[in-house]
């Protein structure tokens, strides 16, 4: 990873030796190393440990923050996400959510993508009645870059189940997601 840093430096017109860039190669291997440490794990492994429980209503989990690469110009993409499921006898603890968001969110990504895997890990692992995920994410690759209009913001959708086959249990979930309850 320091080699291709330093080549990068080279390749951009820049002195890698130079006092600012010296240490550059180094800081850059420790960053990327945590900011793509999704790739080493399952994130699906954080809703493995679950408890069987009586209770069949909405659980949302919304305002996760997170922060991910563009895998088309890896530039940052960051914003929240809003997760809910309808369990069916079985739960588990808030915090995994926020885990598998993250565990997916640290790989080199698409927010559309993103949005499928957290839904699809919920749903493959807890079997709940229904999954549905939102996103809200401004892309660095946009904002800094090419059209330059920051302050945009993308929102993507993955719903499974009974989120996706009853427009009233998605209503009832984008209310409480966007705070009107």
């Amino acid at each position: 990873m320091r080699a291709a840093v330093v080549e990068l430096l080279k390749a951009i017109g820049d002195d890698p030796t130079r006092d600012g860039l010296a240490d550059t190669p180094r800081r850059i291997a420790e960053m990327y190393a945590e900011i793509f440490e999704g790739l080493f794990y399952d994130p699906r492994e954080h809703l493995r440990v679950g408890f069987e429980v009586a209770h069949d209503e909405m659980v949302i989990l919304r305002n996760i923050p997170f922060y991910s690469m563009c895998e088309h110009h890896f530039l940052p993409f960051h914003g929240e996400a809003h997760v809910g499921y309808i369990p069916d006898g079985r739960v588990v603890g808030i915090s995994k959510l926020a885990r598998v968001v993250e565990g997916y969110a640290r790989r080199p990504q698409i927010q559309e993508q993103l949005t499928s895997q957290i839904a699809e890990a919920i749903q493959d692992v807890l079997q709940p009645d229904g999954v549905a995920v939102v996103i809200e994410a401004e892309h660095l690759c946009m904002t800094m870059r090419g059209i330059k209009k920051p302050g945009s913001r993308m929102v993507t959708s993955a719903m499974r189940g009974d989120f996706k086959n009853s427009h009233v249990t998605r209503a009832e979930f984008l209310s409480l997601v966007h705070g009107h309850h």
